[in-house]
């Protein structure tokens, strides 16, 4: 038998959300709006599949760079490289 290696695999503890009361999908957060330039927190919520980018991105800030229909490029360093992922606003957090 062959160990599943998918999308999602290795992220049980890290895609774990905390309980709590009431809803756990609030509409705020897929109609929040960003500028370009604005520094977001890649934050994934593992209850939406749709517009998530791959996991070992969870946790990183990146810079807005350009909108394409619902969601959002942000362009992140990985090592020395500049990489452009392409999320929907549910999996991100503006940088206070």
């Amino acid at each position: 038998m062959k160990r599943s290696k998918g999308f999602r695999s290795k992220t049980r503890h890290k895609l774990q959300r905390t309980k709590r009361v009431g809803r756990t999908n609030p509409i705020t957060r897929k109609i929040q709006s960003f500028e370009v330039n604005d520094l977001v927190h890649i934050i994934i919520d593992p209850s939406i599949h749709r517009g998530q980018p791959h996991p070992r991105f969870h946790g990183k800030t990146g810079r807005i760079v350009d909108k394409m229909g619902k969601s959002y490029v942000v362009t992140i360093k990985d090592g020395k490289k500049d990489k452009k992922l392409i999320v929907r606003p549910e999996h991100l957090q503006l940088q206070e």
